[in-house]
């Protein structure tokens, strides 16, 4: 992995360009981005690297133009999180499972945390015969993308080579179902009164976020489904744990604070997203699928009047401002983007 300054990233991108690479400069203060023009992207790194470091990642230049049909890219970058393992370099072009590739060699990796069989964890692929595709006794194998390849017993990441086999940090074989659920208000004044936002002069959102332990990056305070769990009732649990400490609370708070979620959560949720999330744990046999739905305190009396604490997995947890320069988690940012569309809000 190399460390760039600001200065260095119009040289690099020159010379990659100018050498056939395709790139893109992975960052935790940059983002894909959709409709900015080279030169308006150039300033837009420039700005986030005065303030951060830059890691340069091989990747397809397709990610700032057409992010919904380029090949995953988190679930590519070379080092896998939590360990010294490197993935196997996996082009834009050989990402496919239809494209012929017999150099293909993926490393396998299993984290310990998972070798060691925790309840959450399935057994070694070669110990059990799981029934992918299918609700398999409580474990859901099923995929929001629709059914996906299983070769030699092995299931395919639907969306192609990662350049890493087995499970990683990811305790199931093929998806692993999470839900995200993404609360939000109404930003006010001191008299109550909405703020707008000085430029696009809309409504400015607030969402609950986390700080994640694990790596550090701002994010939706979601969790994994449980097996045989209800995906609402992930959504209620995980934003209660996470972003309130509904554990370590006495009983008359987390009487309280149960009164308010669930009057929330009862409220018609906006389904934001659902399928696979392009997330760095990834590789070619386990995969992060996720269910992500607004909850929207509109009048601010609900969820809003209740203290945010952070639980065990957040290291910290905040309403922030919903803006087109948050950097966040996984594929948080996009989530974001379209709860402030459909909300008629500032982005």
């Amino acid at each position: 992995m190399i460390r760039v300054g600001r200065n260095w990233v119009g040289p690099i991108r020159i010379a990659l360009s100018l050498l056939g690479f395709p790139f893109c400069l992975c960052t935790s203060g940059i983002r894909p981005l959709t409709s900015f023009s080279p030169d308006q992207f150039i300033a837009r790194v420039s700005k986030s690297l005065s303030t951060s470091g830059c890691s340069l990642c091989v990747l397809p230049p397709s990610v700032f133009t057409m992010p919904c049909s380029a090949p995953h890219n988190k679930a590519r970058c070379p080092k896998y999180p939590g360990s010294e393992t490197q993935r196997f370099p996996v082009p834009d072009d050989k990402v496919d499972w239809n494209t012929d590739w017999p150099q293909y060699r993926p490393v396998g990796y299993t984290a310990p945390s998972v070798l060691i069989k925790p309840v959450w964890a399935d057994q070694d692929i070669r110990s059990f015969s799981p029934r992918f595709n299918a609700l398999d006794g409580n474990v859901d194998r099923r995929s929001h993308e629709g059914d996906y390849r299983v070769e030699q017993g092995m299931p395919l990441n639907p969306r192609g080579r990662t350049g890493l086999t087995g499970r990683g940090l990811l305790g199931r074989w093929g998806p692993n179902h999470a839900a995200d659920p993404i609360v939000t208000r109404w930003k006010r004044d001191s008299a109550g009164q909405q703020v707008l936002h000085p430029v696009s002069k809309l409504p400015v959102l607030q969402f609950v976020s986390i700080k994640r332990r694990d790596c550090g990056e701002w994010a939706i305070p979601g969790g994994m489904v449980d097996p045989g769990e209800l995906v609402s009732l992930t959504l209620q649990r995980e934003f209660s744990e996470e972003a309130l400490n509904s554990l370590a609370a006495s009983p008359q708070d987390r009487e309280r604070i149960h009164e308010r979620i669930t009057q929330l959560f009862n409220s018609p949720g906006l389904e934001v997203y659902k399928g696979y999330v392009d997330d760095p744990r990834n590789n070619d046999n386990s995969w992060m699928e996720t269910v992500a739905v607004n909850f929207h305190d509109d009048t601010g009396n609900s969820v809003s009047e209740l203290p945010l604490q952070a639980g065990d997995d957040a290291g910290q947890v905040h309403w922030i401002d919903l803006d087109s320069v948050l950097s966040l988690y996984a594929s948080h940012s996009q989530f974001l983007e379209v709860v402030a569309k459909e909300r008629h809000a500032h982005w």
